[in-house]
């Protein structure tokens, strides 16, 4: 389901946070370009690219002679690929990396990589020198339609995802569409379940049109990148700091499917994978709870399918440590679970009427 050829325009897509106004520029070629592109909305010079040793090996010779042509001193800062890396303890060392470079508060970081990445990334950014701007350059379908939009950043603790973070929104994103012609298909296939996600809580419609995807037609996968970017920003701006309610519906299927991802130590799951299998749950939980039509439940599980996402939990799980890493969860407050439900297809709201019996029944069905 790779891209094969991508639309040489750029979309340029206005989002906001704090009453602080970015942008999203999305297209073809535009690495090559970077500096250019960063020098309208960074005009400081010195920069720190994070990247994990994965991507930096694929595009940082690329970003670092984009920078370094259009005037900038850009100091790149390597870490290993994986969730793993997703620690405190990584945070300070990258900080100690900045300050040695003579980073100082009049600079800026660029996240080159996926999710966790620009979690990362954006989290130095927040607490460097309480706060300098912080640049997205997302390398993956999942953070492209997700991730890099909204300005959440987090690291992990033993006990769960993404448990200390701050707020802090980008200045820029950067999505060049070419990078995803690099991704495994597995890791491409992930990014399918936070867009599904986005039509099951907020667009019946794009949910018919993924029924009838079509693979090789590039376009349309530029047009559904930012479609789920203005689809995210929208739900964002309603509920910033996840306050009302409102925001909590991009959890839907997350609940679980965090608990999936620390069950399988990070490692046996990619994010979207996990997510899939906990949009499953959220289903039959849906099913019995909101009213989701069993036919509307059966076409979800089926669209998952159809894009390569597991429906189905491996026997090797133990459901036991999946129920256990449920309680770390952010989501739960005072207790209480705060759970999202679909009660159709385009539609989705968080109810508290979900027992934890609720949630262990659709597990152990998976």
């Amino acid at each position: 389901m790779g891209p094969d050829k991508i639309e040489n325009r750029v979309s340029r897509i206005s989002a906001c946070f704090a009453k602080q106004r970015y942008r999203v520029l999305l297209g073809a070629g535009l690495l090559k370009k970077l500096g250019r592109h960063v020098r309208q909305y960074a005009a400081r010079k010195a920069c720190a690219i994070i990247s994990d040793d994965n991507v930096a090996a694929l595009f940082a010779k690329t970003v670092r002679e984009s920078l370094k042509s259009a005037g900038f001193h850009p100091k790149l800062i390597t870490i290993s690929a994986g969730e793993h890396s997703k620690t405190l303890n990584q945070i300070g060392t990258i900080c100690n990396q900045m300050i040695a470079a003579g980073l100082d508060r009049r600079s800026f970081v660029i996240g080159l990589g996926g999710g966790m990445i620009g979690d990362i990334s954006g989290l130095v950014a927040a607490i460097y020198h309480r706060g300098i701007p912080h640049v997205q350059i997302p390398t993956t379908l999942l953070a492209m339609v997700d991730s890099s939009i909204g300005g959440k950043t987090g690291v992990n603790t033993r006990d769960g995802k993404n448990l200390i973070g701050a707020f802090h929104p980008p200045t820029l994103v950067i999505d060049d569409i070419d990078v995803l012609k690099t991704l495994p298909q597995r890791e491409f296939n992930q990014g399918f379940a936070e867009i599904i996600k986005h039509a099951l809580i907020a667009h019946a419609k794009m949910f018919r049109s993924l029924q009838d995807w079509e693979a090789a037609d590039a376009a349309a996968l530029q047009q559904l990148i930012k479609r789920n970017i203005q689809i995210k920003s929208k739900i964002v701006a309603k509920d910033e700091r996840d306050l009302t309610g409102h925001r909590a519906l991009l959890n839907f299927g997350h609940t679980i499917g965090h608990a999936i991802e620390r069950a399988g130590d990070y490692r046996q799951f990619l994010h979207g994978e996990a997510l899939s299998l906990g949009i499953v749950a959220a289903c039959a939980i849906s099913n019995k709870k909101a009213g989701l039509a069993s036919q509307e439940r059966d076409a979800i599980v089926d669209l998952l399918a159809q894009f390569g996402l597991p429906t189905r939990l491996p026997k090797n799980i133990a459901r036991e440590k999946i129920l256990e890493a449920l309680k770390f969860d952010k989501k739960f407050e005072r207790g209480k679970i705060r759970f999202v439900v679909l009660p159709r297809i385009g539609s989705a709201r968080v109810i508290a009427a979900v027992t934890s019996g609720d949630i262990r029944e659709a597990v152990e069905k998976l």
